[in-house]
């Protein structure tokens, strides 16, 4: 056996300077670890008194094999590396049931926007034109009795949904009107029922799903049609079947009525195609939020509570909501509301100065001032 070569003061201060850059580099990582909330894998107890000894034992080694000090390191480092943090489990669980929770409002946009460009495309070359062409030459109250005569003949439908959702008065008064219409007015030609107190409302299945709690569903844009949803595309077999058109036979009355009814339609929307043209900066966006906005307050009756516009990613627990949950708010709003119920307490609550006090009643330079005026008059 080879005798062990005796250990020189170089290899003991390298082996000692391997050791104090080993100790710092993992108690960095195991500082860094545990202040992020991540588990160690294995403990600095353990394997630093290893470095340790075991390099000052067999430092011989070392002095053998001048790699050894650096392989020590790395394998050091290997070890640590199981502290990194990682997120806790309750923590990713929230995270994952949220963002399960979040439904998105537009799931189809890539086929909805094709189908809108392709709407926007045929509107623009056909329909826009012809609309033009329609308010420019035909006279305002002639457009106004043709418009008449579309709300009457499609007014069934209101009525029935009116009764659908409820509204057994509103149902009874929808009747009325569209039978006054029909008669008196002329089919609808000339608005005579308004004048009688029986008021337009706009009701159709769509809406009677919501009201009755049926959730709006995925945003759907319909070609030629437009805006609608998951929930509001089947009021469009609803609606054909209680407007009267649907059961005219004869196609030569059908398709002039029907084309007219396209244009007078479209003409209604010029002055919403033109804010939209204006105002939008991405056109398919706006028509997307006002469509979904307009829904709400229809269903709502023009009343929509402010919760409808939020979020539906939004996390409405009061808990969760820092601005919602903050005590010092709280109490300065509850200050608030008892000075004003109390309008003799609404009074600056300032720092007051420290003043001396001046006796205005025993103010000698006052009252040589005064003593020199009657001489001076």
């Amino acid at each position: 056996m080879k005798p062990k070569e005796p250990l020189n003061k170089s290899s003991v201060e390298r082996v000692a300077a391997t050791v104090r850059v080993g100790r710092s580099f993992a108690g960095g990582l195991l500082c860094q670890a545990c202040s992020e909330g991540g588990r160690p894998s294995v403990s600095s107890s353990f394997v630093l008194p290893i470095l340790q000894s075991h390099c000052y034992a067999h430092a011989g080694l070392v002095q053998r094999f001048p790699n050894l000090a650096a392989t020590l390191l790395l394998l050091s480092a290997m070890l640590f590396a199981g502290c990194a943090a990682v997120p806790r489990n309750d923590q990713g669980d929230q995270t994952s049931r949220a963002a399960q929770d979040v439904k998105p409002v537009d799931p189809y946009e890539s086929t909805n926007r094709a189908f809108y460009k392709i709407t926007d495309v045929v509107d623009r070359t056909v329909l826009e034109p012809v609309a033009n062409a329609y308010i420019e030459h035909v006279p305002y109250p002639l457009r106004r009795s043709i418009g008449n005569f579309y709300d009457n003949v499609a007014y069934p439908n209101v009525a029935l949904n009116a009764f659908l959702q409820g509204k057994v008065q509103q149902g009874f008064e929808d009747t009325l009107r569209f039978a006054v219409n029909s008669t008196i007015g002329l089919f609808g030609l000339f608005d005579m029922a308004t004048p009688m107190g029986l008021k337009q409302n706009d009701e159709d299945f769509g809406q009677t799903l919501g009201v009755w709690g049926v959730d709006t569903g995925s945003y759907l844009f319909l070609p030629f049609l437009g805006p609608s949803s998951s929930r509001d595309v089947s009021s469009i077999p609803v609606g054909m079947v209680t407007n009267a058109l649907f059961y005219i036979t004869s196609a030569a009355v059908f398709a002039p009525i029907g084309i007219l009814g396209v244009i007078d339609k479209r003409a209604r929307l010029s002055g919403s195609m033109l804010i939209r043209d204006q105002a939008a900066l991405d056109a398919y966006l706006f028509v997307r939020e006002a469509s979904l906005q307009q829904r709400k307050h229809q269903i709502y009756d023009g009343s929509p509570p402010p919760e409808s516009y939020d979020d539906p990613g939004q996390d409405d627990s009061v808990e969760s909501n820092p601005v919602l949950n903050n005590p010092a708010r709280d109490r300065r709003t509850d200050r608030v509301s008892r000075l004003q119920s109390d309008p003799i307490k609404m009074t600056l609550d300032l720092p007051r100065a420290d003043l001396p006090y001046i006796d205005l009643e025993h103010n000698p330079a006052r009252d040589r001032r005064t003593d020199r005026a009657p001489l001076l008059r």
